[in-house]
């Protein structure tokens, strides 16, 4: 293994050390879920091939969901995908008459990532690629770049602010001529769903729509046609902390959202979504939950419906529904491993821990914790950062005494042998 940056391993001990997910480095602790992610890259390989796809990604508090959906985008933008996420709150909605949803359409927009933007505000790069594609053609072709951008955009004004959106690409191309930063500034906020009334829209563009509360999800459409044109192979849509529309107290805002819900899961299956594809996170309760959850919308039930007949030990991974399973002692294992090498910034030399001690730290967890440590790594990923920075700190401890004076087994080397030998698939996946 080679060494980590200071500036990779910071970010990622201090993200882990919180409790959150870091923003880089993921694929040095990745471990496991080899399995949902094969079924996730072939979702993003249909969506490059202008399909479409809708994934529930379900787990417990603690349980990588957000480290998923990470990861998932990570790969999509790999496969030259742009990708939009946004967490819901309170704020942000798929649906609502108060502003909630165009607040979720600003955060995501804001967010947009592209493999050489990873960290969003990818937008104005995207919008700039296509006007930069049709000068080009406008040279060859001899036509005005304005002509050509009419033209190419002319398949999406059979789309719900498809002429509109149409012409705010046009006035961005006009402003990048005339070296008028206002108007392209204008454009981009317009893109963004920053107006919040239709007159200043139309003083600033020209246009007589906006993006609303009730047209988010047909303007993620036309995003979704926009990034094809613009020379990408589709949109992803992440959107985490799906359990916030569990929480609305509401019922008839709860079922506003489930209803988006349902629209969006029956243009992805019938495959009427071009390149658009998303994934959801959320927690049991709130797919599973017939009183509030999803499962209390009837229609959505009967289409979230898990296969009767992937029990007792079966998978299947080709549903809507992804439940992802606890990590077992190997991944556990092997992420420990990782977590220990990327604190030593990728030196062996300089490990807190022997091999010994990993094992040992496992048991040590799961005495205390039960099962809920191995559904919830969380727990166990803050506990052993704790336990390596007290190691560092105190340079004369003995790791044995921090454990509430733990037992090795003589034998324990060889267990550690034994858990990297059976995990071999696991420790050598690579993105």
């Amino acid at each position: 293994m080679s060494t980590i940056r200071p500036k990779d391993r910071d970010a990622v001990i201090q993200s882990l050390r919180a409790g959150v997910v870091p923003r880089t480095g993921q694929h040095l602790i990745q471990v496991g879920r080899v399995k949902e992610l094969e079924a996730l890259i072939k979702d993003i390989e249909r969506i490059c091939d202008g399909g479409s796809s809708f994934r529930v990604v379900v787990g417990e508090y603690g349980s990588g969901k957000t480290f998923f959906l990470n990861l998932v985008r990570a790969i999509a933008l790999e496969k030259k995908l742009v990708t939009v996420h946004a967490d819901l709150n309170p704020d942000r909605r798929l649906h609502a008459s108060g502003g909630q949803a165009r607040s979720l359409y600003a955060e995501l927009t804001k967010n947009m990532a592209t493999r050489t933007k990873p960290d969003g505000g990818a937008l104005a790069g995207v919008v700039e690629k296509f006007v930069a594609q049709a000068k080009a053609d406008a040279k060859t072709t001899g036509r005005t770049a304005e002509e050509v951008i009419r033209s190419r955009l002319e398949q999406l004004t059979e789309m719900v602010n498809g002429y509109d959106f149409a012409d705010v690409i046009a006035a961005y191309c006009k402003g990048f001529d005339d070296g008028n930063e206002q108007l392209k500034a204008d454009a981009i906020r317009w893109l963004r769903g920053e107006f919040s009334t239709r007159t200043d829209a139309r003083a600033a563009l020209g246009v007589r729509t906006i993006v609303d509360d009730a047209s988010v999800y047909d303007q993620i459409k036309l995003l979704a046609r926009f990034v094809r044109l613009a020379g990408f192979n589709g949109l992803m849509v992440c959107l985490d902390e799906m359990v916030n529309l569990y929480k609305l107290a509401n019922t008839q805002a709860r079922n506003g959202n489930y209803e988006q819900i349902l629209r969006i899961l029956n243009d992805s299956l019938q495959g009427t979504a071009d390149g658009l594809g998303f994934v959801l996170g959320g927690t049991p309760e709130f797919l599973f939950d017939t009183r509030r959850g999803l499962y209390s919308y009837s229609a959505l039930q009967s289409r979230l419906a898990e296969n009767t007949f992937a029990k007792t030990g079966f998978v299947d991974f080709s549903g809507p529904v992804m439940r992802l399973a606890s990590l077992s002692h190997e991944d556990f294992y092997v992420l420990l491993q990782k977590l220990r090498h990327v604190y030593s910034s990728g030196q062996t030399e300089k490990y807190l821990l022997p091999d010994v001690a990993l094992p040992a730290f496992i048991n040590h967890c799961a005495t205390r914790l039960g099962d809920a440590y191995f559904r919830t790594p969380r727990t166990t990923i803050t506990a052993f950062i704790n336990l390596l920075a007290v190691l560092e700190q105190n340079p004369g401890v003995e790791w044995t005494s921090l454990l509430d004076g733990i037992e090795v087994a003589k034998d324990a080397g060889g267990d550690a042998e034994k858990l990297v030998a059976e995990d071999d698939e696991l420790a050598s996946f690579k993105l």
